[in-house]
């Protein structure tokens, strides 16, 4: 009779061991976690760095693995005393399936107008071979209780540590995207944000994962880091450039019904550009493969941008796929000819914990109100995200377009851009 194994260790360059329990070892032999084998982190970021063909399956498992830390720590200090052992587990189980919902390519897709990765864990969790190993786990609505840690609804004293602005989804991502990617900007001080880690009892009696006051400056260095992140690797120009002929690439075979959401919600990468490189007509793929980006015909940084305009390309594709045909028609070039480009990321430096101070007060992180300002980098987080963003077209060839034309149109609300003909 074979042995249930207990545990296994698993290599990994960021983190050396990481040691799986018998519960997540179940769950990575089902069907929907190996997918995530064929899910790079960072979408087209391979084309810019070579070594980002990194997986969404080792970031599953860094996070899995910071959340045993971090509850190993609050163990020792006696702080999940008052918490069930199966919610524990739970929260150790949402770690590794944060991203069990993920597209391929990245979040290239919920841009492009797709269902969030989020809404689609609870469709994951309904896969035979994935709900029998949750089953075997004995807990309660576990596949219920894990998607609402994942999507942020859960009343779990440690969600924090899954969905927050210090949850270890970051502090892995962050990581390991910059050892990949072989840039100095992710630098995050892990050990020191992990052990700032605490359990506060606020006013009205629920418990959540706060932050000592010693981990003040390792928190701001993380919110520097993922600055950094976002401004030299996560939108850089080329990769942006590649993300957006991707997202018009994939909008137009769904809206010519050769491919569907739902099917895409369950493939990989490779297997999706295969798919879309054997359309009739699909040039944009041809021209992904062989690293044919569009070129870059206009920047202007984010703070160039008057405030509020243009924040409806980031969030409303069809507006956007439509000033875009606007624009290739006045320059004469063809539909999916010229695409435009403005990602946000409006609480990139948000923090919404508790803080423990030194006196054992509990306060909340906030920027400019006097003592409670704890985070000088909140004082300027708008300036940043403006900072990291740059409004951006990319055109199939090298032409020159109007600088205060394109800045004309994306001043337009929506309803005036609804009516361009």
């Amino acid at each position: 009779m074979a042995v249930r194994a207990t545990f296994k260790v698993i290599r990994d360059p960021l983190w050396n061991n990481i040691q799986v329990d018998a519960e997540a070892l179940e769950v990575l032999d089902t069907e929907p976690f190996q997918r995530l084998r064929y899910i790079r982190q960072l979408g087209h970021g391979f084309l810019v760095y070579p070594g980002a063909t990194h997986t969404r399956f080792e970031h599953a498992l860094g996070a899995y693995h910071l959340a045993r830390r971090a509850m190993a720590i609050l163990g020792e200090r006696g702080e999940l005393r008052d918490i069930p052992p199966d919610e524990l587990l739970v929260v150790r189980l949402a770690g590794l399936l944060h991203d069990i919902g993920h597209y391929p390519f990245s979040h290239a897709l919920e841009e492009a107008g797709l269902p969030s990765h989020e809404d689609l864990a609870p469709i994951r969790f309904r896969h035979r071979q994935l709900q029998d190993a949750l089953a075997r786990t004995g807990i309660a609505r576990l596949p219920t209780r894990l998607s609402h840690l994942i999507a942020g609804r859960s009343d779990s004293p440690l969600r924090g540590l899954i969905s927050g602005s210090l949850d270890l989804d970051k502090i892995e991502y962050l990581t390991r995207d910059a050892r990949m990617c072989g840039v100095p900007y992710g630098t995050v001080d892990v050990d020191r944000l992990l052990h700032s880690l605490t359990v506060i009892k606020l006013e009205d009696g629920s418990q959540s994962v706060g932050v000592r006051e010693k981990g003040v400056s390792a928190l701001e260095s993380l919110l520097f880091a993922r600055y950094e992140m976002y401004r030299n690797v996560y939108w850089h120009h080329a990769v942006r450039s590649a993300t957006a002929m991707f997202k018009r690439l994939v909008r137009s075979a769904i809206a010519r019904e050769e491919i569907t959401a739902d099917w895409i919600a369950e493939t990989t990468d490779e297997a999706l550009m295969v798919r879309l490189r054997a359309l009739s007509d699909a040039p944009i793929a041809q021209r992904l493969q062989r690293r044919e980006l569009y070129k870059r015909i206009l920047e202007v940084r984010g703070g160039e941008v008057p405030e509020g305009a243009g924040d409806w390309v980031a969030d409303d594709p069809d507006l956007t796929e439509k000033v875009e045909d606007r624009l290739a028609g006045e320059l004469g070039l063809a539909p999916g000819d010229v695409l435009l480009d403005f990602p946000a990321k409006a609480k990139m430096l948000e923090v919404d914990l508790p803080l423990l101070t030194r006196d054992g007060a509990i306060e909340a992180f906030a920027a400019g109100r006097g003592e409670t300002g704890r985070l000088g980098i909140q004082g300027i987080a708008e300036e940043l995200h403006a900072s990291a963003r740059a409004l951006r077209v990319f055109a199939a060839e090298p032409t020159r377009i109007d600088r205060d034309r394109v800045l004309d149109l994306i001043a337009q609300t929506k309803d005036e851009i609804r009516a361009i003909r």
